[in-house]
């Protein structure tokens, strides 16, 4: 096992320890996947995707209100960039690495596929808290929530850090062993979007249901901790793991990533109707 210093931290080639920690935790951190080189094109072809989409140079396809806290902002400034896979080369190379497919099958099983071409496919964030973002925080939530009746689960989330995270920048809070309990579908949502009735009751690696009930918003959660990342760091996260980001204190601060997810259920029907669900706590 290759220990790097910080808890749940491991060398993108040591396998075992990040099936082992993710299996346990619902979420691992993988460094070295990402080279220099990689990392600052990646930031340069994402930021002019950004730029391309509040120009009006790309087209609404990669433009995205749907997380903002404020969508009339979205008219100065780009929080998203949806199918940035489409746009981004580096975004490409990374995330269809040898490497990471790997890891993907080793947690997912080998018939795992990436989910580049549902819903908003892999999206640039950025999720700054300045007076110009309509973005600031995310509250608790379990990916698989946003689509109770689907059967691409289970799901592992990438997040690939162009900045490093803090207090001062903003972070990912989560709860570990949380995926193994059978969390509930959502019942409140912020847009006023119906859960299916086709929705399962309750997702999660487990029957066992939570000690206590997921907030709908950023209260305290006993047993979370916070995730700390460098710039190049991969965060891989359950889909049935709690997990927030926390605001930044610095308004000036800039923290920025690209994420999406690999899928080990079946994979939609060409031109199926995606499920979404924006739960509250969005």
């Amino acid at each position: 096992m290759t220990v790097l210093g910080e808890t749940g931290v491991f060398d993108v080639a040591d396998v075992d320890a990040i099936r082992w920690y993710y299996q346990m935790h619902g979420y691992v951190v993988v460094r070295g996947l990402l080279d220099h080189a990689l990392l600052g094109q990646m930031e340069q072809e994402c930021v002019a995707a950004q730029e391309g989409v509040l120009s009006g140079r790309l087209s609404e396809r990669y433009g995205s209100t749907a997380f903002l806290d404020e969508a009339a902002k979205a008219e100065f400034f780009v929080n998203y960039v949806e199918h940035v896979s489409e746009v981004s080369d580096a975004v490409r190379t990374a995330i269809t690495s040898p490497q990471l497919t790997a890891i993907m099958a080793e947690l997912l099983g080998p018939g795992c596929w990436l989910g580049d071409d549902n819903r908003a496919g892999v999206v640039y964030q950025d999720a700054r808290p300045g007076r110009e973002s309509g973005y600031t925080r995310i509250g608790w939530h379990s990916d698989w929530q946003a689509g109770p009746s689907l059967d691409v689960w289970p799901a592992t989330a990438f997040t690939f850090h162009l900045d490093g995270t803090s207090p001062q920048n903003g972070f990912l809070r989560v709860v570990p062993g949380s995926q193994l309990w059978s969390t509930p579908a959502p019942y409140s949502n912020i847009n006023n979007a119906p859960v299916p009735a086709t929705a399962r009751p309750a997702g999660g690696h487990s029957q066992v249901p939570p000690p206590f009930a997921m907030p709908l918003g950023f209260e305290k959660v006993r047993g979370e901790v916070a995730v700390y990342v460098e710039a190049g760091d991969v965060i891989l996260h359950d889909c049935f793991l709690w997990h927030a980001a926390a605001r930044a204190t610095d308004d000036g601060a800039t923290r920025r990533h690209v994420r999406g997810s690999y899928f080990g259920g079946t994979v939609p029907a060409a031109g199926a109707a995606s499920e979404f669900i924006k739960n509250a706590a969005r």
